[in-house]
């Protein structure tokens, strides 16, 4: 039995570009349901950095009183280690002016729940868990629509949505992406990641973020409130190689790394907790057809390089919103939102291939010349002499983390005074 249901905007993927979107078109009136696959946000090792874009979008939301309330931890300043055991300050994050001057590590989960139920006090938001996108609706080569399944029963009853646009917020697996034939072009990306938890104890350094160089070897930490998230990089594809090596191979690189940590990298019980992530750097040409828009990961994978995935995603659902709500206003449907799907793209193409040219720049000359062994006696000397004796460029590096190009603002009619 297929059930047929109807709204004028449905976005599928419940992260912060589809509920952040969900929840300004709903400001402004407009009949949106967000769609996500899984039953909850509960899900570890996501991108939980948010920057300063971010945070000042939810204070012009109304939301940075909530959102303080959060558990969290920030990061002050970015620094690089020196052969000689001092710390190179590159983004100095004090030069910028509070209170954006940081950026804040809070669970993705703590998030999302955060915008869920701000956006559920608006009349025409809804949100739907558990149901997984199977493909796309389309009629006379205009996207109408999408069938839904539950996620955890693929044999489950199907729903047909209908709806005037569809955004595609599902991230670089996106099946609404690969169901109307858009393919991204590739970036070359050196390494892949692994996750994992340790325990976080008093005394732990919690404002700063320093990657850890030893031999081949990187390692970058993350401080949550109650544990710190880490990450290990290794050359693309050596998954298997690195699990054969056995557990107590990879305590002994980590302690290696962080010394700091040697004390408890007992917490790793088995490999089965550490995480790997296939790392991807992609970007649609063109993000659109009739009816379905992508945004986020769905139109350009980003490297965890700089921790700017979901700010940047943020980013284009607040661009998607201020043109798509005034012209669902003017009752463009179908086909005649074509100009707006498309100037959605233009206006958020070039800071992402800003920041992913700027990734590649760090791929090439950190985490590769790291794996060949080359970070030895220091990074860069360039970078060096810039922070070291130019010091507003540690401003400048602070500013680019911390906003990134092309920040957005929230459309006036989606702001409220902070309460």
């Amino acid at each position: 039995m297929v059930t047929v249901s109807r709204t004028t905007v449905a976005v599928v993927g419940g992260g912060p570009a589809g509920v952040v979107l969900g929840l300004l078109l709903a400001r402004a009136g407009i009949a949106v349901r967000v769609v996500e696959k899984h039953d909850d946000f509960n899900r570890d090792f996501r991108g939980d950095t948010v920057h300063a874009s971010t945070i000042r979008l939810l204070d012009e939301l109304g939301l940075g009183a909530r959102f303080r309330r959060l558990p969290q931890s920030r990061l002050d300043d970015f620094s690089l280690p020196m052969p000689d055991g001092s710390r190179l300050l590159l983004g100095d994050f004090s030069r910028l002016r509070p209170p954006y001057d940081h950026v804040a590590m809070v669970p993705q989960w703590d998030l999302l729940d955060l915008l869920v139920t701000a956006a559920r006090e608006e009349p025409s938001f809804r949100i739907s868990m558990g149901l997984a996108a199977t493909g796309t609706i389309e009629e006379n080569g205009v996207v109408t629509g999408v069938h839904l399944r539950p996620y955890r029963d693929p044999d489950g009853p199907v729903e047909e949505l209908r709806a005037d646009v569809v955004i595609a917020a599902d991230g670089r697996d996106s099946v609404l992406r690969d169901a109307t034939g858009l393919r991204p072009r590739s970036f070359p990306v050196p390494f892949d990641t692994w996750w994992f938890r340790l325990p976080r104890e008093p005394g732990d350094q919690a404002t700063a973020l320093v990657p850890a160089f030893s031999g081949t070897d990187v390692l970058l930490s993350f401080p949550r409130p109650e544990h710190h998230q880490v990450a290990y990089f290794a050359p693309k594809g050596s998954d298997a190689a690195l699990r054969a090596e056995g557990l107590a191979s990879f305590r002994e690189r980590v302690a290696r790394l962080r010394p700091d940590f040697a004390d408890r990298v007992d917490a790793i019980a088995s490999m089965d907790d550490v995480h790997v992530l296939d790392v991807r750097m992609d970007r649609l040409p063109r993000w659109w057809r009739p009816g379905l828009l992508c945004i986020g990961d769905a139109a350009h994978a980003m490297s965890p390089a700089g921790g700017v995935g979901i700010n940047l995603a943020v980013q284009d659902a607040v661009a998607t919103a201020a043109v798509l709500a005034p012209a669902l206003g003017r009752g463009l449907r179908g086909a005649a939102l074509d100009g707006t799907l498309a100037a959605v793209q233009r206006r958020r193409t070039p800071p992402a291939v800003v920041v992913q040219a700027a990734q590649a720049v760090l791929h090439r000359v950190v985490f590769a010349r790291a794996f060949a062994g080359a970070l030895r006696d220091g990074p860069p000397l360039l970078p060096v002499l810039l922070a070291r004796y130019v010091p507003p460029v540690r401003g400048l590096y602070a500013r680019g983390i911390a906003f990134g190009p092309l920040p957005e603002h929230a459309p006036s009619w989606a702001r409220r005074p902070t309460v």
